[in-house]
């Protein structure tokens, strides 16, 4: 048996576009499917937009993503970052270099830490915070 616990983020109606960032940073495979898709669409302007979205990146990263169909209160801001953290020094160093890219803020440099891994900070395109945590990173 086994039990996962993933991101799934809410958009008004950027996640396919989102969807597409993530996979470009975290590789692996996307599957999109949409309210018209599905027969979901009660407004014909939601039919395009992001059902179910579901990113499984490298590493046994999984991400899921949808978009508020027309009449259903939308995310504004999220009060929840999503972390990555290991010793693939490589891996997480080029998943921060992706999420940095054209981030809104970058709130943390990927620099040493006091605690002594290197760790960063940023909230990404589309509003995300992503903390990074490197093990042992630069010892």
């Amino acid at each position: 048996m086994t039990v996962r616990l993933n991101p799934y983020i809410g958009f008004r109606d950027q996640a396919r576009a989102a969807l597409d960032f993530y996979h470009a940073v975290f590789r692996g495979d996307v599957t999109i499917s949409t309210f018209g898709e599905a027969g979901m669409a009660q407004d014909p302007a939601d039919a395009d937009k992001v059902m179910h979205g579901q990113l499984e990146g490298e590493n046994g990263l999984l991400l899921m993503a949808s978009d508020a169909p027309t009449g259903m209160e939308g995310p504004d801001v999220s009060n929840i970052s999503v972390s990555l953290s290991g010793d693939d020094e490589e891996a997480l160093t080029r998943y921060w270099n992706g999420l940095a890219d054209d981030a809104k803020t970058v709130i943390e440099p990927l620099t040493k830490a006091p605690w002594g891994d290197t760790f960063g900070m940023v909230t990404d395109r589309f509003g995300v915070t992503w903390l990074v945590n490197i093990s042992g990173a630069g010892d």
